[in-house]
């Protein structure tokens, strides 16, 4: 039998408005309510996801196929488990931050957007030109596809908006939601950032290791992971002309990167092209926590799921591994335990990516897509504040407008995004006097502030230094410096400073002619008022030598 929900009694039966005592009544009545289901939240947020659990000791996952599993699973997650057969591979995908809408690129220019679930149809495209990459933008109102030459940016509809002619040849796009910025990696070799809510290119970084085909995102610090061919691991950021991070990951070209969202971006997993896959652990990167050698020689696709499983594409088969196997530190060249694996005999496999909030990875092949179930592998309780698969068009435009106001400058972005709100250290630059902070550093400090800081100062030789006025009060050292600065900035010094150039101002010569005769004038009543008292002789070549006493 259900529960039933307490309702409140009125406590405000007191307040003559009705409309007010209604919206009170209304508004207690909601948190009690929800104060009441707190209880059976618990039941819905369990600590272990749904894995797949055998009987036997001898028995093993990877051994259940997709049909057992759609067989075993519910109405609802088996429609998850679908083919598309396409003719413009091979595919790749991309998923909305809420899992609802999907969009396709075909490497000879075919492009849709749907939403997967109704499969309503957005747009389609016949580009009729090479498409690498595609990648929604804040929602599934935008979308950008990296085309042969340039990027360009379509709406819902399908309709061509911007042609972005500073990224050139570009291979991969990642979208970085929090900051509104579009990142670009080409045959070029320069990561660029463009601002999708001003337009302006951010900043563009040349990485000097040549043509790059592997880039991913940390959706923790919204650091860009790149690939290159030397078989190094690049981390940039939009505030440094240089990688935060650069280490070699193999000793061939580097085909995929991933990083695992569910810790916190704390691992990382990398593919060559030298048959190895690597885990990485990106506090200290000593070293990979795991490696193993693949079968196949051909590309390699990884990815993170929400829950931490990898899914490695290579060959004609997609396995997936689950935690903690691929995250325990291992010596040995081993594979971790598997899964779940599935064959597709459609090559090559060009693209992997997990379902935001599904259990469900769908790869791109030359022959279209195929969507496979993967229990466990999916968030299943979502944020309606953050992403909402289940919002209408009024939610999806106050979330779009409070996105914007609450956008995250670019400078934000580092390695280690806890540094914000905590307390800066006290810099070794500069110090202490009287127990308050100093504004500069020692070395700049006059002799007699070095002193005092010391310890070795004369307060003796400081209050000597006071002089007294005419009123007979003592005037501090900054007063006499105040006095002394008073009229080095006139008015006419400062016109004629600015006229100071090869330019033949008549205005500055007249004032120039006005000054040299206003000291000709003090010089001569000087004289005069020296040589008062005695005849005028007439001037000598001798008088240079004389001796001047003051």
């Amino acid at each position: 039998m259900a529960k039933k929900l307490p309702v409140p009694d009125s406590k405000y039966s007191h307040i003559a408005n009705k409309k007010l005592r209604t919206e009170l009544n209304r508004h207690a009545a909601q948190a009690s309510r929800a104060k009441a289901l707190q209880d059976d939240a618990e039941m819905l947020l369990a600590n272990e996801a749904g894995k797949i659990e055998v009987e036997g000791e001898m028995e093993r996952t990877w051994r259940i196929g997709q049909d057992e599993i759609v067989q075993g699973a519910g109405q609802e997650a088996a429609r998850g488990r679908r083919e598309w057969k396409l003719d413009g591979g091979p595919y790749r995908s991309r998923y909305t931050r809420n899992g609802r809408h999907l969009a396709i690129a075909g490497r000879t220019g075919h492009v849709a957007t749907f939403d997967w679930m109704t499969g309503t149809l957005h747009s389609e495209l016949q580009l009729q030109e090479t498409c690498r990459d595609i990648t929604f933008l804040h929602d599934q109102s935008y979308y950008a596809v990296a085309q042969k030459k340039y990027v360009f940016i379509y709406d819902r509809d399908g309709v061509e908006l911007h042609c972005l002619k500073s990224h050139i040849e570009p291979t991969r796009l990642e979208f970085l939601p929090y900051h509104w910025l579009l990142a670009s990696v080409g045959n070029s070799g320069y990561l660029k950032y463009q601002d999708t809510s001003t337009g302006q290119l951010l900043v563009e970084h040349r990485t000097k290791l040549g043509a790059c085909t592997a880039m991913t995102q940390n959706l923790h610090n919204a650091v860009i992971h790149l690939g290159h061919q030397n078989g190094c691991v690049t981390l940039w950021t939009p505030n440094l002309p240089h990688p935060a991070v650069q280490l070699l990951a193999h000793m061939g070209p580097v085909l995929s990167v991933g990083v695992d969202p569910s810790q916190g971006g704390r691992y990382m997993a990398t593919a060559g092209r030298d048959g190895t896959v690597k885990v990485w652990d990106c506090r200290n990167w000593k070293g990979a926590v795991r490696d193993w050698t693949l079968r196949s020689g051909s590309d390699v696709e990884l990815e993170w799921s929400a829950k931490g499983a990898l899914a490695v594409a290579s060959g004609g088969c997609v396995n997936i591994y689950t935690r903690p196997s691929i995250q325990t530190p291992m010596h040995t060249n081993t594979s971790p335990p598997l899964y779940l694996t599935h064959p597709i005999p459609n090559r090559p496999l060009t693209s992997v990516r997990f379902a935001p909030f599904q259990d469900i990875l769908t790869v791109g092949h030359a022959a279209g897509l195929s969507s496979i179930i993967v229990p466990g592998a999916g968030e299943p309780n979502f944020d309606s504040s953050e992403a909402d698969p289940f919002e209408n068009k009024r939610a999806r435009r106050e979330k779009e407008v409070k996105a914007l106001l609450d956008k995250i400058q670019p400078d934000l972005i580092t390695l280690d995004p806890e540094f914000v709100g905590s307390l800066a250290p006290p810099s070794k630059l500069t110090t202490t006097t009287d127990g308050k902070p100093a504004d500069i550093a020692f070395a700049r400090m006059s002799r007699l502030e070095r002193l005092k800081v010391s310890g070795k100062a004369d307060e003796t030789e400081e209050n000597s230094e006071d002089e007294v006025d005419g009123d007979g009060k003592k005037i501090s050292r900054e007063e006499r410096e105040r006095r002394r600065q008073r009229g080095k900035g006139k008015s006419l010094k400062r016109y004629l400073r600015k006229q100071r150039k090869n330019v033949i101002d008549p205005a500055a010569v007249a004032i120039r002619k006005k000054l040299e005769k206003q000291r000709e004038e003090k010089r001569r009543a000087r004289m005069e008022a020296k040589n008062a008292g005695e005849e005028p002789r007439k001037a000598s070549a001798l008088d240079r030598f004389k001796r001047v006493t003051s």
